[in-house]
């Protein structure tokens, strides 16, 4: 691709931040657009923890995409506060997974994979999270496991962004459909005018689907919602997060600690509610008995961009020149992230790949709409 090449960026969550951070040194103008704010949806609403809940349960397309991640999240942390001064807070604690029903799934999986991943008795888990809940009898555990503080990896790749002089971000800016010239995509139409560039990305999350359809394409992607809690607790009260029955603890290291998180199909409606609430609350108690009579100082919901299998689209659109998918990455775009947007950042500017992409193309998994 030529150094002067103009590319358009419909999504500002941590996907099209990445993919306006690997391009900008390589391209001649990034331009990003965002409906609202950038990092207020899926991106700001996550967990964080740098691994899908259940890795093994998962397409082989998702793990190639998140062990090059979960491996390359410290340097990309450490590169982030260095140019910017704010910390994404990449906090490495390990992470247990308590009675599971599949565990010896989970463990021919890491043996094949070469993941730490073992059996671990339940007193030693006692032992290192004394507030554990009482009542779980097995146990394994991964010790390399991270999170990253989701609203400040926003934060710091905004950052980054604003001091390239190549990189303009519009924020508040809807995208109401696309600039076509014949079979080409040009540019998009916004509410504040026309935005126009050699290639269109669109990396708009949930809201994926819904403007792909604008050009007669079905993406199966659709917004699934997911509430989380937030406790405030003593920065050493929780050392290790735990997942247990599909809900899981995180600890941040200021004594934050996140308990999450619903699955629900409400359309694109983010209201908190409090059946969830209460849900998340009994989670959080059966987790973490020393919750029990303390209120949660946050509660929200965001919607994350449900694909099948989970496996994101990455890659151009066949028979629409200057398209460009980076999305559908449901319940792992954090994990994800820094893999899709290489790779994308690969195929856009023809260098060799970091993996296979054949698993994420876009061509045969969109249908044009009847």
């Amino acid at each position: 691709m030529a150094k002067q090449q103009r590319v358009v960026i419909v999504g500002g969550g941590v996907i099209g931040l990445l993919t306006a951070f690997n391009l900008a040194a390589e391209v001649g103008q990034v331009t990003l657009l965002d409906q609202s704010a950038v990092g207020q949806e899926s991106s700001w609403a996550g967990g964080g923890i740098v691994s899908p809940l259940y890795p093994w349960r998962y397409n082989p397309a998702v793990t190639a995409l998140a062990h090059w991640s979960q491996d390359f999240y410290p340097q990309l942390a450490e590169r982030l506060f260095a140019a910017t001064g704010v910390d994404p807070e990449v906090h490495t604690t390990g992470l247990y997974w308590l009675d599971l029903e599949d565990e010896a799934q989970a463990l021919v999986w890491a043996k094949r994979e070469g993941r730490p991943l073992s059996t671990v008795e339940i007193s030693a888990v006692e032992g290192a999270v004394p507030v554990l809940g009482g009542g779980y009898s097995r146990a394994i555990y991964m010790a390399e496991v991270a999170n990253v503080r989701n609203p400040r990896l926003v934060k710091s790749l905004k950052a980054a962004l604003q001091a390239m002089p190549n990189v303009t971000i519009h924020e508040q800016c809807e995208v109401l459909g696309f600039i076509r010239e014949g079979e080409n995509v040009c540019g998009v139409s916004t509410a504040q005018g026309d935005i126009r560039g050699d290639e269109v990305v669109l990396a708009a999350g949930a809201w994926s689907g819904e403007l792909l359809s604008s050009l007669g394409l079905e993406l199966p992607v659709v917004p699934v919602k997911g509430q989380m809690i937030l406790y405030k607790c003593a920065p050493d009260f929780l050392s290790c997060m735990v997942l247990a029955k599909g809900r899981y603890a995180i600890p941040r290291r200021d004594g934050h600690v996140l308990i999450g998180s619903t699955l629900e199909h409400e359309g694109f409606d983010k209201t908190p509610t409090r059946t969830a609430l209460e849900s998340l609350q009994a989670s959080a108690i059966e987790l973490i008995p020393a919750l029990a009579g303390v209120q949660p100082v946050g509660h929200w919901a965001g919607l994350r961009p449900g694909s099948p299998e989970g496996i994101p689209y990455i890659g151009r659109v066949a028979g629409v020149g200057g398209l460009w998918l980076n999305c559908g990455h449901y319940r792992n775009g954090l994990v994800l992230a820094p893999a899709s947007c290489q790779l994308f950042a690969d195929l856009l500017l023809g260098r060799e790949p970091i993996i296979d992409p054949a698993p994420y193309a876009p061509q045969g998994r969109i249908q044009n709409i009847a």
